[in-house]
């Protein structure tokens, strides 16, 4: 045990020295055989299992802990026993395998055994740009490397994983589907990197969330401001755009949370929904707007002016069009589809243009006068807004302590 200790120090004191994070190999073979020996506690037997030497199995466990910043095992006439960094980083190996073994065995046992973390990085490049000169580009490789690769991966397959055309290639399923385990599987050795930064008290890993535009606004501010409190370096990387674009991005691993409105029903069976408040919208005027002075405005009061409102598909959208649905005519004619309230209450205090937007997004416009909230008659229907996560997704500390903290937030929005 003393000298596990002065072994772990050391580590420690190397990565210190050299300022390096926490990389874990993308080496496929070299992970089997760690997972073999986490297993079957035992270097023999995981040597037979994986068909390499027994001084092999050694050299990949030793380079491993390198990366790893300590000991991964214990070794003693009982045989071998994870450490906490072992245990930590078997898990997430044993996640990451079960996500891409089942899709190479289903294309060719064999593939198990021989395909490698540079082929499926090429085949990730070639399924994003369908393009083998564009894929290259990207990885910063040369052309004839990504090509060859794919090539091996084929053969293996003994099927091609994409359709040679004059103007590009097509992806198959096959290839889709392998892109994508293999994307989970690499998202997983990424958060064992975080978790063993976490045991040496270093901050590692970027938490990428998707924030779409009431979360941008509202929640997330503050939910960062009291994260960034307890985690001073941790990087952070705040994505905003259409929600299908960030939901892919969440399945893919690419994003690791997405805030805000909720769908009814859920997208689809890979993702899990967390309601948080439900939020209303807000129709909205300029100061000395003329409907100002008028109380219990209809949809037929409003329905001859020009709105500024959700993009179509969204939740906010469909509450608008449903406080009209019941004109003779419809909706208004003179619509702007934005999602953006800063654009809105640009366009708003030019005219006499109506908004209608998210209540919690509009509240900072409305508490400084920016904009006014119409009288309307009726209610509207709450909407919910929440997290979105992947289903099977087991959050860092770090991750997990971002969700706590937008937890807290959203209750305190609840309580106002």
């Amino acid at each position: 045990m003393r000298r596990h200790a002065q072994t772990e120090r050391a580590f420690q004191f190397s990565l210190e020295q050299s300022g390096d994070r926490v990389m874990i190999s993308r080496n496929l073979r070299h992970l089997r055989v760690f997972r073999a020996v986490l297993e079957l506690r035992s270097l023999t037997q995981a040597s037979a299992r994986t068909h390499v030497s027994q001084p092999a199995v050694t050299q990949a466990l030793s380079k491993l802990e390198t990366q790893a910043g300590g000991p991964l095992f214990e070794r003693s006439r009982q045989g071998v026993f994870a450490t906490e960094r072992g245990a930590l980083l078997g898990t997430r190996v044993t996640r990451a395998f079960a996500r891409i073994d089942p899709v190479l065995e289903a294309l060719s046992p064999r593939l198990c055994l021989t395909a490698s973390s540079s082929q499926l990085t090429a085949l990730i490049a070639v399924v994003d740009t369908e393009n083998f000169t564009l894929a290259a580009r990207q990885l910063g490789h040369a052309q004839p490397t990504v090509h060859r690769a794919i090539t091996q991966l084929e053969g293996e397959a003994g099927q091609q994983l994409f359709e040679r055309r004059h103007n590009g290639l097509v992806v198959s399923r096959a290839a889709a589907k392998l892109a994508q385990a293999a994307r989970l599987a690499f998202a997983e050795l990424e958060q064992a990197e975080a978790e063993l930064a976490e045991i040496d008290g270093r901050e590692v890993g970027r938490l990428v969330i998707g924030a779409l535009p009431m979360a941008r606004s509202v929640l997330l501010p503050q939910a960062i401001a009291a994260f960034r409190a307890q985690r001073p370096h941790q990087p952070i990387l705040v994505v905003d755009g259409l929600y299908d674009d960030l939901l892919a991005g969440l399945r893919r691993g690419d994003v690791d949370l997405l805030l805000g409105a909720l769908r009814d029903p859920a997208p689809i069976r890979d993702v899990v929904q967390e309601p948080l408040f439900d939020d209303t919208l807000a129709m909205l005027a300029r100061p000395g707007h003329p409907l100002l002075c008028a109380h219990a405005l209809t949809a037929a009061d409003l329905a001859g002016y020009m709105w500024v409102v959700p993009r179509a598909g969204t939740p906010s959208r469909a509450q608008f069009d449903w406080f009209f649905a019941g004109l003779p005519g419809g909706e208004p004619k003179s619509v702007i589809e934005a999602g953006s309230i800063l654009f809105m209450r640009e366009l708003l205090m030019r005219g006499d243009f109506l908004g209608c937007i998210s209540a919690a997004q509009a509240e900072a416009e409305i508490a400084n006068g920016a904009l006014l909230p119409l009288d309307v008659a009726g209610h509207w229907r709450n909407r919910p807004i929440g997290l979105t996560l992947r289903a099977d997704w087991i959050p860092t500390q770090a991750q997990n302590l971002l969700l706590s903290e937008i937890r807290t937030a959203a209750t305190a929005h609840r309580g106002v």
